[in-house]
């Protein structure tokens, strides 16, 4: 115009919408979708797998292959789950006409939903959002696998390998620690991904505990969620509660109506633990204040289930728990006293 200059639009608001990677491919944070760009770091996630050159490998969420391209060197196959076509693409475009192109499986789909295949080891960096779910549905897997190499958001990570007594220790630590041992191996900041999350990240590694330890799903669940329930209070304090005694006496009589609590009558079918509807990654255990958690003890009024009250602080003190918490107790403990309950007839589901 004239009198005038004409303004040339910056596009820079639009070159922040999208972060383009090979292909011109955009990734959505919303989906999880990060990008390993450290090649040192993928070196030293392959390292620490110890695969074996007969090994089948999973990948959850390959992305553009970048850690793909390190497993198809070391193993005999890698089998990658992809939810995004668009990745998918770049995966078969990116390996086609090449020695791995043969070695090579994806199957597009929703993990949580596809039916897994056979895999010595599974090697991945996943989405964060569906951490939980997809460590139960691996452990879970039969038959077990060797170990998995697994990148988690940097608190779940610590959650999982949590040792009692520590701040993270929580319920969904002693529900990993029964099916695996696990143990962390690195940790990586934000800055080695293409876009950057927000929070840090932990590499861990999962091994799926042989023989397993053989529970009753609904039980052991039941008697975690009362325990983890205020996990530094005490567990005399816990189990003295009106709503939990409840509980315990409602199942006591309905068994001893049933005429099944001493006839062990086995029915392991419940012995797999399946958490995958559980937002476990989620689980937020009230340990603030001792006095802001402080719950009322609720005791029955005196003489209303007065002898079965005794018959639960019994296993307590038989035990020598009744001062413990559940914030401090190791795995065995945990079993050891599910135990005494379930010796004394008393059940959790």
């Amino acid at each position: 115009m004239a009198g005038g200059k004409i303004r040339k639009e910056k596009p820079k608001a639009a070159a922040k919408a999208a972060t383009p990677y090979q292909g011109g491919i955009s990734f959505h944070k919303s989906k999880g979708q990060h990008i390993l760009k450290n090649p040192l770091l993928v070196d030293s996630i392959v390292q620490k797998s110890g695969i074996k050159s007969t090994d089948v490998i999973l990948e959850i969420g390959p992305g553009t292959g970048n850690l793909t391209k390190k497993l198809l060197e070391c193993g005999k196959m890698v089998i990658a789950v992809e939810l995004d076509p668009r990745m998918v693409l770049e995966l078969q475009r990116r390996f086609q006409d090449t020695p791995y192109s043969s070695r090579l499986k994806v199957i597009q789909g929703d993990v949580l939903k596809t039916e897994l295949p056979y895999f010595d080891i599974c090697v991945a960096n996943i989405p964060y959002q569906i951490s939980s779910p997809l460590t139960f549905k691996l452990l879970n897997h039969q038959p077990a696998f060797r170990c998995a190499i697994i990148m988690f958001q940097r608190e779940f990570a610590m959650r999982l390998v949590a040792q009692p007594g520590d701040k993270l220790y929580c319920r969904l630590t002693v529900n990993t620690q029964l099916l695996a041992r696990v143990s962390h191996l690195l940790k990586v900041g934000k800055n080695n991904f293409r876009p950057p999350p927000k929070v840090d990240s932990s590499v861990v590694r999962i091994e799926p505990r042989k023989p397993r330890i053989e529970v009753k799903q609904k039980e052991w669940d039941g008697f975690l969620r009362i325990c983890f329930n205020r996990k530094n209070k005490t567990l005399g304090s816990i189990f003295r509660q009106k709503s939990v005694l409840s509980l315990l006496e409602k199942n006591y009589k309905t068994l001893c109506s049933l005429n099944i609590l001493q006839q062990g009558s086995g029915g392991n079918d419940d012995s797999a633990l399946d958490y995958s509807n559980e937002d476990q990654s989620m689980e937020v255990d009230e340990d603030g204040d001792e006095e802001e958690m402080d719950m009322e003890d609720g005791d029955a009024e005196e003489g209303e289930a007065s002898e079965f009250k005794g018959k639960v602080m019994g296993v307590l003190k038989e035990g020598d728990f009744e001062e413990k918490r559940s914030s401090k107790l190791t795995l065995q403990e945990f079993l050891y006293l599910l135990s005494l309950f379930n010796k004394a007839g008393i059940h959790f589901s």
